[in-house]
């Protein structure tokens, strides 16, 4: 508003107070000006540094909801979405609203001000050349609303390609050892450079699209100038105006243009964060496929565990289980092997709900495990999954991940994961800080540590999914030996591919493409299945292997 004042009080001082040839008057209006300047620097400045701290302390909150709402999606809705996409909405797509809430409220209020005001002043100094002024406006309304209408998919578009570069950049980091084991760092520098240039592509049309906006602006408002300067030339001419006021008057179109120009990067920057907000607004209303239950109290049943005819399909595939039923009491064993895709893992994932079951029943404690609520269902498992991780921290946060452990308890699982042997000879011990995905450990020491972390607090029933993989034999007896003697009242599944880690099970469970083709103790499957028969010979040579 001081702004507006400013060009009307010159005019005013042209007009008026030069002729009367009074200096105090000259002066005083001068001073007018200058303390209207001085006002007007101040007022901006304490509105930019309001409006920074309002779109920061918005995105802030934006990330905040989106990662809460990531951390809380079902494993379908991630798998849905995928991670690379989910990475770059919080990051790309938040910076987007964090700019397009910066511009929209520093220029969404001062431009329509200076437009609306500019528009209104020029009409008390001069109607007919506001009307030259005006005419234009409608035709760059309908081009500018046109132009943006086009540019909101476009940067939809352009966000997916960011999504597929992020998860290209994300392959090659987490690939890197493969990449270079194989030599193909030249054919990924290829694909890079191909995704790349889809995103270049896709932002180029996508600015090209939305770069029409202000150079038409431009035309039509230097053209509505040019009008403006020709009929007030006409009107000093024939008196019906004064030369102050036209000076005034193209000090008001330049405000009025620079308006334009604001409003016009707002509608280029709006484009593109709305097409952001769109793709956070998707995340944040996902309704959770797996909905928790209430029941927080368990009944402490002798039968722990009953899967009683399940069926499971993933979305857009065939069932991965079909019809598995068993049974398992407090502190008994189940082992399950099968080849790769047979559902072993999928069993691991239905008992601690990262999917809900298709059909069949699933009872916890005598109870659909449905009832549960997810904190209560977590707490009483512990579980070292197939594809687990290991975080940038130290072995002992990694261990007790946030959980309230005593130190008798931390060193009971070290001891019981045979993870002391290596934890002591590090320098730091329990404090030795782990890259991300624990990169400076062996395949046998990590599996190590996440079984400390699975084995911590003596779960109600423990999932060991394919979890002493890279541990040698003598390692495995040991651990197996802990198993028995420690857990003896913990009901523990056991997904392996060696015969000699489950066969002391107390049921084994054997999986073809998703079907139960062998159910019994070790001895009855190889007495009867010829599946079984012949994993065992191929591992075996036949000959039973003996606990260590």
């Amino acid at each position: 508003m001081m702004e507006l004042v400013l060009p009307w009080t010159l005019a005013f001082i042209l007009d008026h107070v030069i002729p009367e040839k009074d200096p105090h008057k000259i002066l005083l209006w001068g001073g007018v000006m200058l303390a209207a300047s001085a006002f007007a620097l101040w007022a901006n400045v304490i509105a930019n540094r309001m409006v920074s701290r309002i779109a920061k302390d918005t995105t802030k909150n934006i990330r905040d909801d989106l990662f809460h709402k990531i951390s809380y999606l079902d494993t379908t809705q991630i798998e849905e979405v995928s991670v690379s996409s989910l990475v770059s909405r919080v990051t790309t797509d938040s910076y987007n609203i964090h700019l397009t809430l910066g511009v929209m409220m520093r220029m969404g209020i001062r431009a329509p001000i200076l437009l609306v005001g500019g528009i209104l002043i020029t009409t008390t100094l001069d109607p007919i050349l506001t009307l030259v002024l005006v005419a234009v406006m409608p035709i760059i309304f309908v081009m500018v609303t046109h132009i943006s209408k086009k540019g909101v998919p476009l940067f939809g578009k352009l966000q997916k390609q960011v999504d597929q570069l992020v998860l290209t950049v994300r392959e090659n980091v987490t690939g890197a050892r493969v990449i270079k084991a194989l030599s193909k760092e030249s054919f990924e520098r290829k694909r890079f450079e191909t995704v790349n240039q889809s995103l270049v592509n896709a932002e180029t049309k996508a600015n090209v699209t939305l770069a029409a906006s202000p150079a038409l602006l431009d035309l039509f408002l230097n053209l509505g100038l040019t009008l403006v300067i020709l009929v007030s030339a006409y009107r000093v001419n024939a008196g019906l105006t004064q030369p102050g006021v036209i000076v005034a008057f193209l000090t008001y179109f330049t405000i009025i243009l620079n308006a334009m120009l604001s409003i016009t990067r707002i509608f280029v920057l709006y484009s593109r964060g709305v097409a952001s907000a769109n793709r956070i607004d998707e995340v944040l209303r996902k309704k959770p496929a797996v909905v928790p239950g209430t029941l927080k109290q368990r009944t402490n049943n002798a039968t722990k565990l009953v899967f009683d005819d399940v069926t499971f399909a993933y979305p857009d595939s065939g069932p991965a289980i079909e019809h598995i039923s068993f049974s398992l009491a407090s502190g008994e064993t189940l082992g399950i092997m099968g080849a790769t895709g047979s559902g072993k893992t999928t069993i691991a994932s239905l008992i601690l709900r990262l999917y809900d079951r298709t059909s069949g029943q699933i009872l916890f404690d005598g109870q659909e495990i449905k009832h549960y609520s997810l904190d209560a269902l977590h707490q009483n498992i512990g579980a070292v999954l197939q594809k687990d991780i290991l975080f940038a921290d130290t072995i002992r946060e990694n261990i007790l991940f946030g959980r309230s452990f005593s130190e008798e308890q931390l060193q009971q699982a070290i001891d019981d994961a045979q993870a002391r042997e290596f934890i002591d000879k590090l320098p730091d011990g329990l404090n030795h800080h782990l890259e991300a995905k624990g990169q400076n450990l062996s395949g046998g020491q990590k599996q190590r540590v996440l079984l400390a972390r699975a084995l911590i607090g003596q779960p109600d029933v423990l999932i060991l999914d394919d979890s002493s993989s890279a541990l040698d034999y003598h390692t495995d007896a040991n651990l197996r030996k802990a198993l028995r003697t420690h857990f003896t009242s913990t009901t523990k599944l056991l997904i392996a591919q060696r015969i000699s880690s489950i066969q002391h099970a107390d049921k084994i469970l054997l999986l073809e493409k998703g079907k139960m083709i062998g159910y019994g103790t070790h001895e009855e499957l190889l007495a009867k299945n010829a599946t079984y028969q012949e994993i065992y010979q191929g591992q075996t040579g036949g000959n039973v292997l003996e606990e260590e």
